[in-house]
């Protein structure tokens, strides 16, 4: 049985098989999560990332996680930036994200992911989350024999875990 659990942490050093990266579309680095994570992964990581040759909004690709000891994997995904899309197509976009990355970390017991598209992309947290765990329940449910044991969303802060909290106990 895989369990949900949120979590307040700094997602570079938390241990967990895969982590995710809130990536731009070039997958070369950029702000908040992104660049974190390309700091703490160390050189390697942005030439791995070259060779990916970017990715669409949505979609997930998969690297090792090179600098960061507490993780095997990274997989670099592309939220939707919130005011590019109708709301419908960007909850879509969204959701797409947290299921590519469940596909990519099958055959791992665990995956962190942070809040994709809530910071300069402009995705309301209340509304991610509730799209985010709705997206991994949802996987999960059609994924009865999955190798992940547990999937984590991982807060920036007091605030972004609350609101995570809520979305786990209230969506269905």
């Amino acid at each position: 049985m895989t369990s949900i659990e949120a979590v307040l942490a700094d997602i570079t050093r938390f241990s967990s098989d895969v982590i995710v990266n809130a990536a731009n579309s070039s997958l070369l680095g950029g702000g908040g999560v992104d660049g974190a994570i390309h700091r703490a992964a160390g050189p390697r990581l942005l030439e791995a990332c070259r060779a990916l040759g970017g990715a669409h909004t949505g979609e997930t690709k998969l690297t090792d996680a090179f600098g960061i000891a507490t993780a095997k994997k990274i997989a670099h995904t592309v939220g939707p930036v919130y005011a590019a899309y109708p709301q419908s197509e960007a909850a879509r976009l969204l959701a797409e994200c947290y299921r590519s990355s469940l596909e990519l970390a099958e055959g791992y017991q665990s995956i962190a992911f942070p809040a994709i598209s809530t910071g300069v992309y402009g995705y309301p947290m209340e509304a991610a989350s509730l799209v985010a765990v709705a997206a991994i329940r949802e996987w999960i449910a059609g994924h009865p024999t999955t190798t992940l044991q547990t999937v984590t969303l991982v807060a920036h802060s007091e605030n972004d875990l609350r609101v995570l909290e809520r979305a786990l106990f209230s969506a269905p």
